[in-house]
């Protein structure tokens, strides 16, 4: 049969690996992902309200915290509706028009996620080694240059990145993997990948390459001026806040890169490839509210007031 052939045959729908789970495991697994994905909700909205409805907490710091709230809901939101019907009711397909819609908010989330980590490290870098210029570096003026850049520079290269990607025709319709992406969309391609193979790196290295080394920069910076600190408290306090920032960055690195290296190697196990996609998707947007939200004494305080307030005078 012609490539031709193959074409016009194509379904509108395509068909996802899944999990191939037992219904008695499929429905443990929906409990899992529903309480899951609650928790993913009400940590964000928790720490969206309370920077939202007080004005103490406008400050750069918990505006780029806001940002990454609103991230975490995008990218769980991309994924685990679509995950719970099919453990619920065991379907395997998805139209082609929602699966790219699916996938270019995940890239999206992900992109966004070390941008705004990067602004954040950025954002503690000059906090701590340039405290006295803090207010007239991190300005409102400032701040939302850097939001608009993190934002527009994200849309646009994945913009990019799917007009290449649905301008390439179709000959299959099998989807090796719990969810749409751009590297499993492009198994489905039957046509010269070149183009989308060297935007596809290049946009991958330049990100890691910028990401990276800004925060490795800037890490290092605030550990030198740690250690020249002479107050241990303020020394301890920066250190804690700088190395579980820096955790869920490798975390989140680590978990993303190996998504992305898993395409290229045959031999790897289906079900590891599928169990590190899935969890680079919910380690993330579960534990940021916690880690730099929850954690963060001003959220807390004045987030349990708020409700408090809210709910002794309804």
């Amino acid at each position: 049969m012609s490539s031709a052939g193959n074409i016009d045959n194509v379904s509108s729908d395509l068909s996802l690996q899944g999990f191939d789970l037992s219904p008695e495991k499929a429905f443990v697994a929906f409990v899992f992902a529903a309480l899951n994905y609650i928790i993913i909700l009400f940590c964000n909205s928790f720490l969206l309200f309370t920077v939202i409805t007080n004005k103490g907490l406008h400050g750069p710091m918990y505006i780029l915290l806001l940002n990454l709230s609103i991230n975490d809901l995008i990218g769980s939101t991309c994924l685990f509706p679509h995950m719970m019907r099919e453990l619920l009711f065991d379907t395997k397909t998805i139209p082609f028009s929602i699966c790219i819609t699916q996938a270019f908010f995940i890239h999206v989330y992900a992109v966004a996620t070390v941008f705004i980590l990067t602004a954040m490290a950025y954002d503690r870098y000059v906090a701590i080694c340039q405290p006295m210029r803090y207010t007239t570096i991190m300005s409102k003026l400032h701040l939302t240059k850097i939001i608009s850049l993190v934002w527009l520079s994200n849309l646009t290269l994945m913009a990019i990145l799917f007009i290449l990607l649905l301008r390439l025709p179709r000959c299959r319709s099998y989807l090796t993997h719990p969810y749409c992406d751009n590297p499993s969309l492009l198994q489905l391609v039957c046509a010269d990948m070149t183009i989308n193979n060297i935007y596809g790196l290049l946009i991958t290295a330049l990100c890691q390459v910028l990401t990276v080394g800004l925060i490795l920069y800037t890490y290092l910076r605030i550990l030198i001026a740690c250690f020249h600190n002479k107050s241990s408290d303020t020394r301890s306090k920066a250190l804690q806040t700088c190395g579980t920032h820096l955790i869920i960055f490798v975390l989140f690195e680590c978990l993303g890169l190996f998504t992305i290296i898993s395409y290229r190697i045959k031999d790897i196990s289906p079900h590891l490839r599928k169990f590190i996609a899935v969890g680079a998707m919910i380690l993330p947007p579960t534990m940021n509210p916690i880690i730099y939200g929850l954690r963060t004494k001003e959220i807390r305080v004045k987030g349990i007031k708020f409700f408090q307030r809210k709910v002794f005078t309804s």
